[in-house]
């Protein structure tokens, strides 16, 4: 990768973590109080040519930010991390058959529809059950935080598709 990639990296950094403070933290869907969890979109779309210790660090800087923004200490970077390491795991298991060319991203109008929900829906639910557990520390109440993963995923699913839309027409 050159240094053009990691700028448009930082760049993307800056834009999810922007919107997730600015616009999403104030969204507050319904009486679960479903709010998007829009920055885990900078983990979806990382190129595939990043080392995973550093897609790791990236996951716990992100994470971190929107802790700090959010005064959450370690939620969202205890759950962004599990979710970088689980990417690479995912990335594996739907990989081409050629593996993935150098150079593309894993982005919904490169690589379909059907290929980018079997990406994007494990890695969003691995993420928000982290967050959710470690959020109720234990299994008290186990139906509503359940609810809360679906409800929150799904909104978070639906946001990050439409996004892919709007960004990446062709």
């Amino acid at each position: 990768m050159d240094l053009r990639a990691y700028s448009k990296m930082f760049l993307s950094y800056l834009f999810c973590v922007l919107i997730q403070v600015m616009v999403f933290n104030n969204i507050n869907i319904g009486t679960l109080g479903v709010t998007p969890l829009f920055y885990v979109l900078f983990i979806l779309m990382m190129p595939y040519e990043v080392p995973a210790w550093f897609q790791l660090i990236l996951g716990f800087i992100l994470g971190w930010t929107v802790d700090v923004f959010c005064d959450t200490p370690g939620l969202h970077a205890a759950s962004s991390v599990l979710m970088t390491y689980a990417r690479t795991k995912v990335l594996e298991v739907i990989a081409p058959r050629d593996g993935y060319e150098n150079g593309t991203h894993p982005y919904l109008m490169v690589m379909g529809f059907d290929w980018f929900l079997r990406y994007s829906i494990p890695l969003i639910f691995i993420h928000h059950s982290a967050y959710f557990m470690l959020d109720s520390f234990g299994f008290d109440n186990f139906s509503r935080t359940l609810l809360k993963i679906i409800c929150t995923g799904l909104c978070t699913e639906l946001f990050i598709i439409f996004s892919q839309y709007i960004a990446y027409r062709k």
